[in-house]
């Protein structure tokens, strides 16, 4: 079967249908192993980002041309983290207490890939930070003890559930009813003004408050077609080094600490002079430290924000902490995965489709907001999530289970920078007017200064 693209997300980005020679996709359509049709998820969600950028070109006079996708490209984009190699070495990173765990009743996954999550663990739990202590206490409790014990320490877990089970909970009846992604406009303003460039976001100016893979996949997509992305971390919170690495291409990297009065302040004045705040903060939490959505807008009137989060801005579980694996697990893509593979227990995604295509998407909504605030004026307010993308994902239905194996190497490359020589996957998606590339590698986390 030839591979396709989804040309319902076009529709829902845009309002328009998308022309049936828009996108040429070449390359085999099963790729990885499984039955989801992750491939075409992720043909669909770079081609969208492309197409979105060709856009832009457009309304700068630049005719993009045919925009194109390679399904083994996107497959390879879609697990850069797994082929990212510093000096030719693999960036390490342990977490050995994330994982599923077994409980008396099912299965249950803790996230525990950063110290204040493993904290939250052995406080809920009530036990030290051992994988033979978490074992012993998570089998003599139910999933759903346990998952309560966990988010309600602060942590992040997630009960094994079926899809039906998924359904018939207020979370995933809400998640279910959310799109790939949400523009809509915020306050009342004169169109923004484009600087003169010959690529699509040239002179664009988005700051990236984001973490793991989704948000910084996102500002890697949108640095890679011109615009200045500025990272803000800060010094006092853990990362994953090779995810810092490997998201963090054509970026700029500067530490702000929200958490006092000067860093707000200095966050105040980056806000002022940007075009985009791209934010993945647990919901609310950036709001609590005085940036709303309606306040960011106040300071910057005609500006582009993007709310990043793990289940939605709807229902039960929409100020959750969640990530990829447990969204997973949540909405019944663990478990058909499991069944599928013949596994007593869940059975992930061959690669974490949910995070890379959510931050695709996010990445052609925000270009899709960038240009309705340059056309029609007004500040646009751009919202996905981990859940919306995996029920689009699950309505793509399924395919023959794919090859065990995928090389991916013919789409490395190697970038010298302040890191050394990173080994890195190509940007995806083919744009004649004006190809995507990252102009430099990773910076040093927090070595620029947080300045325009």
């Amino acid at each position: 079967m030839k591979a396709s693209v989804d040309t319902r997300v076009w529709t829902t980005l845009t309002g328009d249908a998308l022309a049936e020679d828009a996108v040429e996709i070449t390359g085999p359509e099963s790729v990885l192993p499984g039955t989801f049709r992750v491939e075409e998820a992720a043909t669909t969600s770079i081609a969208a980002a492309t197409l979105a950028a060709g856009e832009l070109l457009r309304l700068r006079g630049i005719e993009p041309g045919k925009v194109s996708v390679d399904t083994r490209h996107a497959a390879a984009s879609f697990h850069s983290e797994h082929y990212v190699r510093v000096d030719g070495e693999p960036v390490p990173f342990s977490a050995p207490l994330s994982g599923d765990y077994r409980a008396n009743d099912g299965w249950v996954r803790l996230h525990c890939n950063y110290p204040r999550h493993v904290s939250a663990v052995c406080w809920g739990l009530g036990v030290p930070a051992t994988r033979a202590a978490f074992e012993k206490v998570v089998a003599a409790k139910s999933k759903y003890e346990v998952e309560s014990a966990v988010v309600g320490a602060g942590g992040a877990a997630a009960v094994l559930r079926t899809r039906d089970e998924w359904l018939a909970h207020k979370q995933g009846q809400a998640s279910s009813a959310l799109p790939v992604a949400d523009i809509r406009p915020l306050g009342t303003s004169e169109p923004v003004r484009l600087f003169e460039s010959d690529r699509p976001l040239g002179g664009v100016r988005i700051l990236d408050l984001t973490h793991v893979i989704a948000g910084p996949v996102a500002g890697r997509v949108l640095a890679a077609h011109g615009a200045t992305v500025m990272h803000i971390g800060s010094a006092q919170l853990p990362t994953v080094p090779p995810l810092a690495v490997d998201t963090g291409m054509g970026k700029l990297s500067a530490y702000v600490d929200l958490e006092t009065e000067a860093g707000r302040s200095r966050l105040r004045k980056l806000i002022a002079r940007a075009d985009v705040v791209l934010q993945g903060f647990r919901p609310g939490s950036l709001t609590a430290k005085g940036f709303s959505p309606e306040a960011i807008a106040e300071l910057r009137p005609g500006i582009v924000i993007a709310d990043l989060s793990a289940y939605g801005w709807e229902g039960p579980w929409a100020r959750r902490r969640g990530f990829d694996s447990l969204v997973q697990m949540a909405s019944g893509i663990a478990d058909e995965g499991g069944k599928a593979a013949g596994l007593d227990g869940p059975g992930p995604l061959p690669v974490q489709a949910l995070d890379h295509a959510t931050g695709w998407l996010t990445a052609a909504a925000i270009m899709t907001a960038v240009r309705r605030a340059a056309t029609e004026g007004g500040s646009q307010h751009v919202r996905t999530s981990l859940a919306g993308t995996g029920e689009w994902l699950n309505s793509l239905g399924r395919k023959e289970a794919g090859p065990a194996g995928f090389d991916g190497g013919e789409w490395l490359e190697d970038v010298d920078g302040q890191l050394g020589r990173v080994t890195r996957v190509k940007m995806a998606g083919t744009l004649p007017g004006s190809n995507p590339q990252w102009t430099e590698a990773t910076h040093v986390p927090g070595s620029d200064r947080p300045v325009w």
